[in-house]
């Protein structure tokens, strides 16, 4: 796999494009979690039910459409990993673009809700650990 790098000013016009990107994954994992949720209640009541079942025919309905969704969900995070773009969390709108803060390797990340770029951390760290850019002087205003 081919790492692709990106400057704070580069990660940020991608924003651009990546933001309704992210939002309709949001809006298609919320969805999923929906049905998750449904087909969850469903298997309970129908342990034991004929398959005529008006909620095992239901059952089979929404099986097939989280699958569907499913695979929507898991192409279009496919699509952003391609362009360098890592989905870190999918419910909070998490993302992370590689960078290099001199000659180390880090994490520019961004999520839904933020109007730029604005933190970076380490490739072990996470969400929590994020700093703002200007305390590690990658800031480019």
């Amino acid at each position: 796999m081919q790492i692709t790098l990106y400057t704070v000013e580069e990660a940020n016009q991608h924003l651009v494009e990546l933001r309704p990107r992210l939002e309709r994954l949001l809006d298609m994992k919320r969805e999923f979690d929906k049905l998750e949720t449904r087909l969850a209640v469903l298997m309970m009541a129908t342990a034991g039910a004929s398959p005529d079942n008006p909620d095992a025919r239901d059952m089979a309905v929404i099986s097939e459409k989280r699958r569907r969704l499913g695979e929507l969900i898991g192409r279009g995070i496919g699509e952003l990993s391609e362009r360098g773009v890592l989905v870190k969390d999918l419910d909070r709108g998490l993302v992370d673009f590689y960078a290099l803060s001199g000659d180390r390797l880090i994490f520019l990340c961004w999520h839904i809700g933020e109007a730029e770029l604005s933190h970076w951390h380490t490739l072990d760290g996470g969400f929590n650990s994020r700093q703002p850019l200007k305390e590690a002087g990658l800031d480019e205003s």
